[in-house]
C-alpha cells in the first residue's frame, strides 16, 4: 500500500469518527501528557476518557474491549487513590511532588511481571487460536495483558511502567497496522513520543527525590 492511500484511509477514518470517539482520543492523550507531569489531574481524564471508549467499544460489540475499559475504570480510581497519598516527609517539601513518590522495581519483580504477562498471553493466545478467528491472537493477548499489569504500574507510581508501554505501544502499532487500523496506529505513536519524553521526566524526579 502506498503512502498516499494510507494518507487517504486515514483521512477517511477521522472523517468517520463520532463526536464521542474524539473526545476519547483526546483524553487519552491528555492522560498520558498529565501523568508526565505527575498531576493527579491524569487519572479525572483517565476515568471520563475511558468510560467514553467503553460506550463506543459497547455499542459496536466488542465486548472484550468493553470488559478491558472496565478494569481501566477501577484502576483509574485506585491511581488516583495511590497519588494522592502523601508519603512525603516534611524535609522533602521541595520534591517535584507531593504525591505518592515515584520507585523502582528490581530484577525479581520485572521476572515476576513478564513472566505473569507472557503465560497468560500464550494461554488465552492459544484459546484464542484454538477457538475462535481472531486476527495475530497472541500479539493481541501479549499487548492486553500487558497493558493490564503497567496499568497497575503506573497506579503504583513505578518508573519502569513507561518502558513497558514502550513495548506495548510499539506492538501495538504492529497490530494495528496489520489491521489496516491506521488511525489506531498513528495515535500510538504519538503515544511512543510522549512515553519517552514521561521516562525522562520521571526519572529525572526519582534522582532529583535521592539527592
Amino acid at each position: 500500500m502506498t503512502q498516499e492511500q494510507v494518507a487517504e484511509q486515514l483521512a477517511q477514518a477521522w472523517a468517520a469518527l463520532s463526536g464521542w470517539e474524539v473526545a476519547a482520543v483526546v483524553l487519552g492523550v491528555a492522560y498520558l501528557l498529565l501523568a508526565v507531569k505527575e498531576s493527579l489531574w491524569c487519572w479525572y481524564a483517565a476515568f471520563f476518557g475511558t468510560a467514553i471508549s467503553l460506550y463506543v467499544f459497547w455499542q459496536v460489540g466488542l465486548l472484550m474491549e468493553s470488559a478491558l475499559q472496565i478494569y481501566y475504570l477501577v484502576m483509574a480510581v485506585y491511581g488516583w487513590w495511590q497519588w494522592q497519598q502523601n508519603s512525603h516527609s516534611a524535609s522533602q517539601e521541595n520534591s517535584a511532588s507531593d504525591t505518592l513518590p515515584i520507585s523502582r522495581w528490581g530484577w525479581q519483580q520485572h521476572c515476576y511481571a513478564l513472566a505473569v504477562v507472557l503465560t497468560l498471553s500464550a494461554i488465552s493466545g492459544t484459546l484464542l487460536a484454538e477457538h475462535s478467528q481472531a486476527a495475530m491472537p497472541y500479539l493481541d493477548s501479549f499487548t492486553t495483558w500487558g497493558a493490564i499489569v503497567t496499568t497497575w504500574m503506573v497506579a503504583r507510581k513505578v518508573l519502569e511502567n513507561w518502558l513497558y508501554w514502550l513495548v506495548i505501544d510499539g506492538a501495538s502499532i504492529y497490530l494495528y497496522m496489520d489491521r489496516e487500523l491506521y488511525l489506531f496506529a498513528l495515535l500510538f505513536a504519538v503515544y511512543l513520543v510522549i512515553v519517552v519524553a514521561g521516562f525522562l521526566q520521571w526519572l529525572q524526579s526519582y534522582r532529583s527525590s535521592l539527592a
